[in-house]
């Protein structure tokens, strides 16, 4: 094109500046294409980061932008609100992720060969220590049990709450535990001495305390109101760990539930007891 072959020959021009005085004298600068283009990009440049700060101190790229262009002022309070929600759901999930270590942790330990029976030393007093049962003639029959359990290794249980069953063993259906009908706040005892590996809260069986025994036993309670014994430590038989409530998603009332494994594998809690 013509015009394209008379801006290639140009390499050099004056920009003459006439003032509107008539006695100041007219100014000539002189350009090259590649100074003018300098010049250009630097003042595009310089234009775009003001005008990107401008905007960004007055707050008016909140309502240039596109994204929010669109918005009310009850949809931006909306979603001001979801994100809220969504920091908080980012911290109930490093919760979660923290109680399923503990979890792991615990189910870990389940194995019996990890458990020293020499180290159950109790840390409760003695009032909190004794066995919790009813008539003088079954206390001296389970203390002669347990005598005898100290002498031939053998995990004897007793019931960790006075209350009827409402629901019984039935793995068939899903409910590897029994029930216990009590109040919320009735204590809740080590069904037998051994060392708890989990104490802490879970969203579908609230708060729940695990303790692994000899010979490959392990016990379950869940849905207490409040624990008493942390993770970690040795308990007795007898000893008071919790208070029954009606914490979690599954549970529809005050009660105990009661889990007793061994071996990886349920078992009927109500044939374990020595005072049922």
């Amino acid at each position: 094109m013509p015009f394209l072959k008379y801006i290639k020959r140009i390499r050099n021009f004056s920009i003459i500046i006439i003032p509107e005085e008539t006695s100041q004298k007219a100014k000539t600068v002189k350009l090259s294409f590649p100074n003018l283009a300098w010049i250009i990009a630097l003042y595009t440049l310089l234009s775009v980061i003001i005008g990107y700060y401008t905007l960004s101190i007055s707050g008016l790229d909140y309502y240039l932008a596109p994204v929010n262009a669109g918005l009310k002022e009850s949809d931006r309070l909306l979603v001001r609100d979801l994100n809220t929600k969504i920091i908080f759901l980012v911290k109930e999930l490093d919760k979660l992720k923290s109680t399923n270590g503990k979890l792991k942790y615990a189910l870990l330990l389940g194995d019996s060969t990890l458990f020293d029976s020499s180290n159950q030393n109790s840390d409760s007093d003695t009032s909190s220590g004794k066995i919790h049962i009813e008539g003088n003639i079954l206390n001296i029959a389970e203390k002669l049990l347990l005598k005898l359990n100290s002498q031939n290794d053998v995990q004897l249980f007793t019931k960790p709450v006075d209350g009827f069953v409402s629901r019984k063993f039935n793995p068939g259906k899903g409910h590897m535990g029994v029930d216990f009908v009590v109040k919320e706040g009735t204590p809740v005892y080590a069904a037998s001495g051994g060392y708890i590996v989990f104490s802490d809260y879970t969203i579908d069986d609230g708060y729940m305390i695990i303790i692994i025994h000899r010979d490959g036993y392990i016990s379950i309670y869940k849905h207490c109101s409040s624990l008493i014994k942390s993770v970690r430590d040795n308990v007795e038989q007898g000893v008071l760990i919790a208070l029954s409530g009606n914490s979690g998603k599954h549970t529809t009332g005050p009660h105990l539930h009661l889990e007793i494994w061994r071996d990886g594998k349920p078992v009927n809690p109500e044939k374990q007891f020595i005072n049922y």
